[in-house]
């Protein structure tokens, strides 16, 4: 039986095995619960909706990403450098879940309407890797920055699929050039500056321990 406080984890690692194995579209809240050995009431109670499942693991995420930026600054590093980082601290707190993230990517990209509801939690998740690799995501300056990096995650996402390296080297490789490409392009380090360090957290939905 699992316990109470392993329940939100265990329902994501579940959610995460099925979509990988059914896909996400016609997986049901009920192959759900059933997967995951507990009753649609104590699903309810923890997640009432497939997208709220998905929105804890994206708090994970972000929470891993938040804690591996935790600390000062190194004053040597360069901005891109430390969203460098960031993203592929939020790339390892994925990467069990890569082929259910994978299955939800390629159901959601055939539905218009979801692709647009996830846009914003992505953009929000930017500006948080923004801000903890001490960049401020604030005013016109910040929109465009998060806008920027968002678009470098997404392409960087695509590589992250199909990397079956045991370091994620291919990860690496395609994230730092992409980086690069958009600090040239003045999209998003330039002028930045650090953000003050003693900014919180998002909150985010019940998240694995």
């Amino acid at each position: 039986m699992v316990k109470k406080a392993e329940i939100p984890k265990h329902v994501i690692d579940t959610t995460m095995e099925l979509a990988a194995v059914h896909g996400w579209r016609r997986l049901s809240l009920a192959e759900i619960a059933e997967g995951a050995g507990l009753s649609l009431a104590v699903l309810y109670e923890h997640y009432p909706s497939k997208a709220s499942i998905l929105r804890a693991l994206v708090g994970h995420a972000d929470a891993r990403m938040l804690a591996a930026a935790a600390g000062p600054h190194d004053e040597e590093e360069s901005p891109r450098d430390r969203l460098f980082d960031v993203l592929m601290a939020r790339f390892e707190a994925l990467a069990p879940y890569r082929e259910g993230v994978g299955a939800v990517l390629r159901d959601e990209i055939a539905n218009p309407a979801a692709v647009l509801c996830g846009g914003p939690r992505l953009l929000r998740s930017m500006r948080w890797a923004l801000e903890a690799a001490g960049i401020r995501s604030s005013g016109c300056a910040g929109r465009l920055r998060t806008k920027g990096l968002a678009a470098v995650y997404g392409a960087t996402l695509l590589v992250w699929l199909r990397d079956d390296s045991e370091d994620m080297s291919r990860t690496m490789a395609a994230l730092d050039r992409r980086l690069a490409g958009a600090e040239r392009l003045a999209a998003l380090c330039p002028g930045g500056r650090r953000a003050p360090r003693s900014a919180e957290p998002p909150a985010a939905e019940p998240k694995p321990a």
